[in-house]
């Protein structure tokens, strides 16, 4: 199985880069985890806002692989301790099937991706900004897998 960190975004400060990277790495190769980004429109003075949202969103719908369990990240999604996300990992490891995980740009993502999604996860109740989502995906995975196999970095 691989999970595909799918987000919108592809500036990322040297920081974001390096804490993503440190944690991705670290995951096995049955729950790999593979960042797809997807290039933020413009947003400008006088910028169509609802537009940039959609075309983010058929871009961000069109990089799921096909078969894909969809996961959709919104602040008004359900809330998951480690051991539910570990829960969760389990269940989509047993289940064979690739796992797209859909973060969006600034405004969030559009109806159609709310749509496509079997669940909608959310972080926290925070706004956070989403360069730290992927960091705070990527060590929360790891962390989820360690908890699974009983490795040493997670202590509860």
């Amino acid at each position: 199985m691989q999970i595909h960190l799918i987000a919108v975004g592809d500036k990322m400060p040297a920081w974001v880069q390096q804490g993503y990277a440190d944690y991705a790495r670290r995951l096995p190769a049955e729950c790999a985890l593979r960042l797809v980004e997807i290039a933020a429109g413009r947003r400008g003075k006088n910028a169509d806002i609802a537009r940039i949202r959609r075309a983010e969103t058929e871009r961000v719908l069109a990089a799921v692989p096909k078969g894909a369990h969809v996961v959709v990240l919104a602040v008004d999604g359900r809330a998951w301790s480690t051991a539910q996300l570990a829960d969760q990992l389990a269940d989509w490891m047993h289940a064979g099937r690739d796992v797209a995980l859909l973060v969006g740009g600034p405004e969030g993502l559009g109806d159609a991706a709310r749509a496509a999604a079997a669940q909608h996860w959310s972080l926290s109740p925070l706004t956070l900004p989403h360069p730290l989502v992927r960091v705070v995906l990527a060590e929360q995975l790891y962390r989820a897998w360690s908890l699974l196999r009983n490795h040493p970095y997670h202590r509860a």
